[in-house]
């Protein structure tokens, strides 16, 4: 064997090494913004799939001229958010009223008039006239252009939206946050 032979076999596994190394690095640095997991938000009844870990926030708003307090979980992954907004209703009378309330209040949100939803039913909702699944694309407040897929929904008062926002993200993100919520057991 030669000095020179020896070399260029070192020489050889280095470079195969190199690029086994940048190869790697390369992957993960490809590695999927949506790292999806199965939650269950707390006192939230439903059972989905979040690309992050959600925080939970409870606010005031208001829905057909009423307050009423909404428990938020959400996170963002991919500069996109994802969110599950939970409002308890008052009384039977109100669940559809307050849903169509859910639906405008989330046009207003993005400057958008309310689209006419798709059909949506999470596995064991409750039927309702106002559930469906909406696209829009809009504004924030600070001027920037986002998109808006939201799902609303009901199980017995309490009223549900899911919600996808973004200045863009792939369908199948949207997809895959709807296809997934399951009213917990």
């Amino acid at each position: 064997m030669t000095t020179g032979s020896a070399t260029g076999g070192l020489e050889g596994r280095i470079r195969v090494t190199a690029s086994a190394l940048m190869g790697i690095a390369a992957l993960a640095g490809c590695s999927p913004a949506l790292d999806w997991r199965e939650s269950r938000p707390a006192a939230a009844g439903v059972l989905m799939m979040f690309p992050c870990r959600p925080e939970t926030r409870e606010r005031q708003v208001s829905l057909a001229g009423r307050p009423v307090r909404m428990q938020v979980h959400s996170c963002a992954a991919a500069d996109t958010t994802f969110s599950l907004g939970v409002v308890d209703a008052g009384g039977p009378g109100e669940v559809t009223t307050l849903l169509a309330a859910l639906q405008a209040g989330a046009a207003a949100n993005v400057g958008s008039g309310t689209p006419a939803p798709r059909s949506f039913s999470a596995p064991g909702a409750t039927p309702n006239p106002q559930s469906g699944l909406v696209h829009m694309a809009g504004h924030l407040p600070d001027g920037r252009a986002v998109i808006l897929d939201a799902a609303f929904f009901v199980k017995g008062m309490r009223l549900y939206q899911a919600s996808v926002i973004g200045e863009a993200f792939p369908d199948d993100a949207s997809e895959t946050f709807f296809k997934a919520i399951r009213i917990a057991p």
